[in-house]
């Protein structure tokens, strides 16, 4: 009898480290509302192949790669003079939970203002970052060459399906170039509706922007503020701006 339990046993473990493992799928991976994304691929000997790129503020980004095994990737510095940089991989229901071992002794791969400790979501059918970028870019070409009907229908299922996990700016970009589209469709209202997440920032004046965020995310609000302003004026709500100009 105790030979059998042995070997039973043993093999139990090593079926249950194996299914563990194996959670881990290879695929693109959400971080924060579109602040990064982690991708896993398969590597040799069970092992996976990982790259992480996240974005904090003041566009700081945190970017790391390596090899997966047995849920943890061991990395070749370390911010900490004693301890390594091991960075853990956990599968969830819908995602991944990426984990630095030791605090701080990962902070080389990052900038000041970013991270990548943190949840990693697994996204829906055609809301992969790769997918979103493509339907973009296919919006793009065939809003250039006046096929608006056509690049309505491209662009809207990114934001209707995907919108939860797009970066903020990414989010006010698809609305403009929804809402624009709209407006070459003949649809104002759309036009107006699309744009209602960002009428505030639109509100405020150039100089409390800049006062508002760290001057790299400064810029880029500005630019968004600045095309909302102009497309809601195209679809028949101007804005007046407040504070100084």
């Amino acid at each position: 009898m105790l030979r059998r339990s042995v070997p039973r046993l043993l093999g139990a473990a090593l079926f249950a480290t194996f299914s563990a493992h194996a959670q881990l799928k290879p695929g693109e991976y959400v971080f924060e509302r579109g602040r990064g994304v982690l991708k896993i691929a398969p590597g040799s000997g069970g092992a996976h192949k990982f790259h992480i790129n996240t974005v904090g503020g003041n566009f700081h980004i945190c970017t790391l790669e390596g090899v997966i095994r047995n849920g943890e990737a061991r990395m070749a510095e370390s911010a900490h003079d004693k301890l390594p940089c091991i960075v853990t991989f956990s599968a969830k229901k819908n995602g991944i939970a990426v984990a630095s071992k030791h605090e701080r002794a990962c902070s080389t791969y990052c900038g000041v203002r970013a991270h990548f400790d943190g949840f990693y979501t697994l996204p829906p059918p055609n809301c992969e970052p790769s997918r979103v970028r493509h339907a973009r870019n296919q919006f793009k070409a065939a809003y250039d060459q006046k096929r608006y009907t056509e690049a309505l229908a491209l662009l809207k299922p990114v934001l209707d399906q995907c919108g939860s996990l797009l970066h903020d700016y990414d989010d006010g970009w698809v609305r403009n170039d929804l809402a624009i589209t709209h407006h070459r469709v003949g649809n104002n209202a759309a036009c107006r509706d699309t744009l209602l997440r960002w009428v505030d920032l639109a509100r405020q004046s150039d100089a409390d922007i800049k006062d508002g965020f760290p001057p790299s995310d400064a810029e880029e609000m500005l630019r968004l503020a600045r095309a909302t302003r102009f497309n809601l004026k195209l679809c028949g709500a101007p804005l007046a701006t407040s504070g100084k100009p």
